[in-house]
């Protein structure tokens, strides 16, 4: 289905729903979402908040009736309205006459539930900002790959080991269109360098104001194997990886190009697109420029952002391997093999292969981190590509990310308060700490009231979800209370959710077993902890420490106490940002680059309890908090670590959580999570965020 037939099947007088519901202006604006839910909200919710296949299994009395419902089409008009204003204002870049568009590619974007070709952290943030960028009309354009079959669902067997499970994904009822060219048909292009041809479609996705779009391989003018290229995020297969590579890249150039479309500047986010470069290099040396001059030229038109904080962590392709498919571009780009590898050779180790990092930052004019600290950390990692430099003189800087407040505030409880007391246009300004002072007026029972209903919200959602584990997969007992249906809604409670893997070490709080089972089984001052991620299908650590975790939650020994929620998505990671207590993060510094989950959980009113690594030593304060881990201790840190993790928990967190009080209200921490709210919201907004990246990068390239 597309958008015109959905249109098709709707009363006119609400046949506007069709547009809307192939935008996903819908996800972050919480009067679309009530347009949807107000039409049938059983049928709302059993289509997963997907409001292409909610319009699709609707009746036609259903239908008609909405057409039909003053009430109900007076809030349509409202939507509507506010939806054909915002996707027709101009786009312009602040400050600037120049209408350039700005192509971004990445590897991954995680948009929706609906969705679901993300990873995690670096997808999420991908989204974050094209959804950022709409609201802030910019002119940019994103370009990705469509995985066909997602990333993984994992689901914990009996023993608590999590077992990948693929699933082809159905596109027919989501919220995205395959594009047509000028003749109506399926727009295909042919992926440069490899050989036999392949073909990929094209599918477009409306970020709002934001084209988004995909490629996609697995379609029937391939070969298996090279319908293959685009089944799977980060495949293992190094050549695969490559081909991915190339197809997202040097393909989405392509795609670009087949669609009228000349970007003025290029955005890489990470290494894994930066082959587009080339594409763009080609053009410019077949329109008679030297390969100096298209390198040079592309290069003061290129931002480059690195997320990974070691080395190991990037993409290392054997020059072989390279040469296999880079070689038909020596002709075309008039140089040798030599000139095109030295720009992805490690200088510390030219023999190693192609570094996708190393050629990145040769060919970006701009290049930044994602963190001040991580900043620091890439300007030691790469100081060796500016010989002659010191250190501190790399020129990798540091744009900190941030997060789409639209999206990960609470629409039900949080939003509306700030609506009330920071006035109705407090989106408008929400990057000027000024705006959230009024958050201190809120009156602490109405806060509180408001927290208490999202947590119940969160225990509700994971309840429902271990009851339908229990009722359609028959699992045992012991796995319907390790998914956390004996929670309780007044125990001070942990949340950690993320990608499992052994630096984030999400089993350091369980080093001492005696001691935190005296506070997890505490009778008048308890503690329980709600864990939530996924494991990358190779990683055998991550995986085990799943299972280390499902074991003990399953432990009888533990009342409860401990959860482990299966399917981590952006649906249920709203709900934990929304409902914890306090979010825990303690990854083995320095690599956690920057880290965007306690972001969200701070803009929710969810004050951290974080080592100090990554967005955290720039967001901490006091009274916003909990920090550890400053000082870096001598070989392994862990018992250090794990001890002021303890030491929190007993002197500070817990008895302010439980501080006695004639209203039965802990003011104390009511004013840690107020200030959490205040000094994260502004400072790591997706807002602010993008001005940076448009102050400092990209109005320098297009002036």
């Amino acid at each position: 289905m597309n958008e015109k037939e959905l249109t098709s099947t709707l009363p006119e007088r609400i046949a506007g729903l069709g547009a809307l519901a192939y935008n996903l202006w819908w996800s972050w604006t919480p009067s679309a979402r009530e347009l949807f839910r107000a039409i049938d909200l059983e049928t709302w919710r059993a289509c997963g908040y997907n409001p292409v296949r909610f319009l699709a299994h609707l009746s036609p009395d259903s239908l008609s009736q909405a057409a039909a419902d003053p009430t109900l089409l007076a809030r349509y008009d409202a939507v509507m309205n506010e939806f054909t204003t915002e996707m027709n204002a101009a786009a312009t870049w602040p400050g600037s006459s120049d209408e350039g568009v700005l192509a971004y590619f990445s590897a991954e974007f995680g948009l929706h539930v609906s969705l679901p070709f993300y990873a995690g952290g670096l997808g999420i943030l991908a989204g974050d900002y094209l959804k950022e960028c709409s609201d802030s009309h910019l002119p940019v354009v994103g370009v990705g790959l469509l995985y066909s079959r997602g990333y993984t669902w994992q689901r914990v067997r009996d023993d608590g080991w999590p077992e990948d499970i693929e699933e082809i994904l159905d596109r027919s009822l989501d919220p995205i269109q395959q594009v047509n060219d000028g003749q109506g048909r399926p727009l295909v292009v042919q992926i440069p360098l490899l050989d036999p041809p392949v073909h990929a479609a094209v599918w477009r996705i409306n970020v709002g104001r934001i084209p988004l779009y995909l490629l996609d391989t697995d379609i029937d003018d391939n070969q298996p194997w090279d319908r293959a290229i685009s089944h799977h995020l980060y495949t293992a297969n190094l050549e695969q990886r490559l081909r991915q590579e190339i197809t997202l890249g040097m393909g989405g150039m392509k795609v670009l190009e087949a669609l009228g479309i000349r970007p003025s500047a290029l955005h890489i986010n990470e290494g894994h697109p930066a082959l587009a470069t080339l594409t763009w290099m080609q053009s410019l040396v077949t329109a008679g420029q030297s390969f100096d001059a298209a390198r040079q030229w592309v290069q003061q038109h290129t931002v480059f952002t690195t997320h990974t904080p070691v080395a190991a962590g990037t993409d290392v392709f054997p020059f072989a391997m390279l040469d296999k498919y880079l070689s038909h571009l020596y002709a075309p780009l008039q140089t040798d093999q030599a000139a095109l590898f030295q720009l992805g050779a490690h200088p510390e180790n030219p023999g190693a292969g192609f570094n996708m990092t190393v050629f990145a930052l040769r060919m970006a004019r701009f290049s930044n981190a994602v963190s001040q600290k991580h900043g620091q950390v890439a300007r030691q990692m790469w100081a060796s590509l500016w010989p002659g430099k010191k250190v501190e003189d790399v020129p990798i800087t540091a744009v900190t990310n941030g997060v789409h407040l639209p999206t990960w505030i609470d629409p039900n409880r949080l939003r509306p308060l700030l609506d009330e007391y920071l006035g109705a246009d407090w989106m408008a300004r929400q990057d000027d700490p000024q705006t959230w002072t009024a958050v201190d007026a809120i009156p602490d029972s109405t806060w509180w009231d408001a927290h208490r209903q999202s947590k119940s919200a969160l225990l509700a959602q994971i309840d429902k979800r271990a009851k339908r584990r229990w009722r359609d997969d028959k699992v045992a007992a012991t796995n319907v209370i390790a998914y956390g249906a004996l929670l309780e809604p007044d125990v001070l409670t942990l949340g950690f959710a993320r990608r499992f893997t052994g630096y984030k070490r999400p089993d350091l709080i369980f080093t001492d077993m005696e001691r935190i089972k005296r506070l997890l089984s505490n009778a008048d001052r308890p503690l329980q902890i709600i864990f939530a991620g996924k494991a990358h299908p190779a990683d055998l650590e991550g995986k085990r420490l799943i299972q280390r975790i499902f074991r003990l939650a399953q432990d009888p020994a533990y009342a409860g106490r401990i959860a482990f929620v299966e399917d981590y998505d952006q649906q249920l990671a709203r709900y934990l940002v929304h409902g914890v207590d306090v979010w825990l993060n303690n990854p083995l510094p320095p690599l956690e680059a920057s880290g965007t989950s306690g972001m969200k959980a701070a803009a929710n009113g969810t004050p951290n309890l974080s080592i100090l690594d990554g967005w955290w030593l720039e967001g901490y304060q006091e009274g916003n908090g909990w920090a550890f881990g400053g000082d870096a201790p001598f070989g392994d840190r862990t018992g250090a670590d794990a001890e002021a993790l303890y030491r929190l928990l007993e002197e500070k967190i817990i008895p302010l959580y439980y501080a006695p009080s004639d209203d039965e209200m802990p003011h104390g921490f009511i004013q840690v999570m107020k200030k959490a709210m205040k000094s994260a919201a502004p400072a790591f907004s997706a807002r602010r965020m993008v001005n940076d990246y448009v102050g400092q990068f990209y109005l320098p390239i297009l002036a």
